[in-house]
């Protein structure tokens, strides 16, 4: 283990203070200390307090950083020199993973800590028993103690303040549907594909370039990312907590160039879409999946590796909230916020629409269909298709091809009308198995035509 000390400042300040932990000293975490340091004298006018960051957790003492270690701070190497620290009163966890990350938050809110957390994948997997812990440890402080704080802002779209809007300002409204762009990667990707004309490779190739994909990208392009965001939104949203593999997901590595040209001879384009919705008082649906989107629809404007999330309400209608879902200062900004609503004693509500009993997921949804199918060219294709649709109710809105070049390898585009997309998986696994079809169908939902 490795404990590193900087020189204490000789400073005195007449202000109370707050004493805070980081816990991981990558990316994010180097983006809270900068902002922290370089605006303190503003934090400590809103809070009245002092904002001392006294420890830093990280991976390597020995690395050095793109940022300068605040004075007192000592560096380690072990997070449990953070949480087990008396003097620390909130821990920043921005380490990332499931495992040593919830022993961290889990073991600090024992301690009576306050936590802030960037961590989307420990809230989608464990927010409940979470939630549960927090009242649990202040339910057994003494009365008059101040509450043990547990926020986590920057889970979910980075900068965009959905989750305290989630928390608190839909308290007199009730949530119908949720549908954003939640991963700023495979936006990226996609606006290259339509803008650009680029290829699915070339245009993960450009967003790895620019540092918005992974080594591994599959979380991303996979939908595993967005579905992770989308589990959390909808706990807030709808109050239910649904195991995310029972979330229909479809990534877009089946996506082509010649998608998107079918896409802008319907009038729109693609998206990758996290979209929840309720059906009935007990009954919510959700997906993620690339979906068409109309160039007229706000979600088909979002570009680059910006993120939107629309949360359409009773009261509020279409309420639109978008800006950088990702990225050092984006995150840590979200991070930092948290942090100051934390000194500041501000009361961190619980969601508006906290667990509710009697609530179903569904895992099925209706929608229109873009369904593209590969074959080489021979008579009774029309015939074979037409014939399946009907078998599995499924009404055909319009049939869709370019010009053949190939005739060995042509394309063409079934639009359907509003219909299960259990339907629509049957019927592209009878189609798949004709002898006329080349390789796999792709297929993906209409946004708003009838949507679920």
């Amino acid at each position: 283990m490795s404990d590193v000390a900087n020189p204490s400042s000789s400073s005195t300040s007449l202000h109370a203070t707050t004493t805070l932990g980081i816990v991981g000293g990558g990316t994010v975490g180097g983006g809270i200390v900068s902002i922290l340091t370089s605006n303190a004298p503003l934090f400590t006018t809103m809070t009245g307090k002092d904002l001392l960051i006294t420890r830093l957790a990280v991976r390597d003492t020995s690395k050095s950083r793109d940022f300068i270690t605040p004075e007192g701070c000592k560096v380690t190497d072990d997070f449990n020199d953070v949480i087990n620290d008396p003097s620390v009163d909130t821990i920043v966890e921005v380490m990332g993973g499931t495992t040593l990350a919830k022993d961290c938050v889990f073991r600090a809110l024992k301690n009576g800590k306050n936590v802030v957390t960037a961590n989307k994948a420990l809230i989608a997997a464990y927010l409940p028993e979470i939630e549960s812990l927090v009242k649990s440890v202040n339910e057994d402080r003494n009365e008059g103690t101040k509450p043990v704080e547990f926020r986590y802002e920057a889970a979910v779209c980075g900068g965009i303040p959905i989750i305290s809007s989630m928390q608190g300002d839909y308290v007199g409204d009730e949530v119908e549907m949720i549908s954003g762009i939640i991963n700023g990667c495979t936006n990226y990707m996609l606006t290259s594909m339509d803008r650009d004309g680029l290829s699915y490779d070339e245009s993960l190739q450009g967003a790895s370039d620019l540092g918005y994909a992974e080594a591994d990208p599959t979380l991303d392009v996979g939908g595993f990312d967005a579905r992770s965001k989308l589990k959390i939104l909808m706990r807030l949203a709808f109050g239910v907590d649904v195991p995310e593999d029972e979330i229909s997901c479809k990534g877009i590595t089946d996506l082509t160039k010649e998608d998107f040209e079918y896409a802008s001879m319907l009038g729109g384009t693609i998206k990758l879409l996290g979209v929840a919705k309720k059906l009935s008082s007990t009954e919510v649906a959700a997906f993620v999946s690339p979906a068409y989107v109309a160039n007229d629809d706000v979600l088909a404007s979002i570009s680059g590796a910006t993120n939107a999330v629309e949360v359409l309400s009773s009261n509020l209608q279409a309420t639109t909230y978008s800006g950088q879902g990702a990225g050092r200062y984006p995150t840590a900004n979200s991070c930092v916020n948290d942090i100051i609503k934390v000194c500041r004693g501000d009361v961190n509500p619980l969601p508006f629409n906290s667990k509710q009993e009697g609530v179903e997921f569904v895992n099925d949804f209706k929608s229109k269909f873009y369904i593209r199918l590969r074959y080489r060219d021979q008579n009774g294709i029309t015939a074979d298709c037409g014939r399946l649709c009907e078998e599995h109710e499924i009404g055909i809105y319009s049939i869709l091809q370019n010009p053949i070049k190939n005739r060995n390898d042509a394309a063409f585009v079934i639009t359907t009308d509003s219909v299960n997309l259990s339907k629509v998986k049957k019927f592209v696994a009878e189609v798949e198995g004709k002898s006329w079809c080349r390789g796999e169908a792709f297929f993906m939902p209409l946004l708003r035509d009838e949507a679920m």
